[in-house]
């Protein structure tokens, strides 16, 4: 969807403004929101992270608001897509999520603000405005929350797959047989992932990586 521009506000143009969410609604309140000021207006609106993507190249908006749960490709995907084509590109998540590895993964793609959906209007249009005058805008609680996954060691990509059968309640044995290797070789993976988790056993391993984000439930098919 997308609206037709507007006169410059007192000689000076109004800040555009991309708005990528999933649900209608919630696309729907944050562009009465944002209309709503003379020096702001939502001139496109995305529904799914490939269509992000497509409307950013048409529009080049000053400003996006992308959602991390997006249909096609996911808001840090999207944000990352557009940023290696865009290097000036400005955007804002805007999420429900304040998982560690939401919030690391949001800023590695690029993103220059990390605002949950709970947050005031007044603190999303300033935030706006901060961004849109080049600054980085972290809240402190995030800043806290992206400090910390910095720190922590990254898990392989094998790791993780050892990971995902875990949650799925699968044993050592039977997960060895899943990847075609021997048991032992997936004890040894379990072992790591557990010091860089810093957990003592399964259960924890599988909850301590739901809280960071590692994964989550709709992933396992549950």
């Amino acid at each position: 969807m997308t609206n037709p521009g507007s006169p410059p506000l007192n000689g000076r143009p109004k800040i555009r403004i991309l708005a990528v969410d999933d649900h209608f609604i919630v696309r729907t309140g944050l562009a009465s929101s944002i209309n709503f000021e003379p020096d702001m207006q939502v001139v496109a609106e995305a529904a799914t992270g490939r269509e992000a993507c497509d409307l950013y190249d048409l529009w080049k908006p000053d400003i996006t608001l992308m959602d991390l749960r997006l249909p096609e490709l996911s808001g840090a995907e999207a944000t990352a897509i557009i940023c290696r084509k865009h290097p000036e590109a400005r955007t804002i998540i805007l999420s429900t999520y304040n998982s560690d590895e939401d919030i690391y993964r949001a800023f590695q793609a690029g993103a220059r603000g990390y605002l949950l959906k709970t947050v005031s209007r007044e603190e999303l249009l300033s935030t706006i405005r901060e961004v849109h005058s080049g600054k980085l805008c972290v809240p402190a609680s995030v800043a806290q929350r992206l400090a910390e996954r910095t720190s922590q060691e990254e898990l392989t990509p094998r790791e993780s797959e050892v990971l995902r059968f875990i949650a799925k309640g699968f044993s050592n044995k039977e997960i060895g047989a899943q990847l075609g290797v021997a048991e032992v070789t997936i004890k040894l993976h379990v072992s790591n992932l557990f010091t860089k988790l810093r957990v003592t056993d399964r259960t924890q391993a599988v909850t301590t990586a739901l809280q960071r984000g590692l994964f989550h439930f709709d992933e396992q098919g549950r």
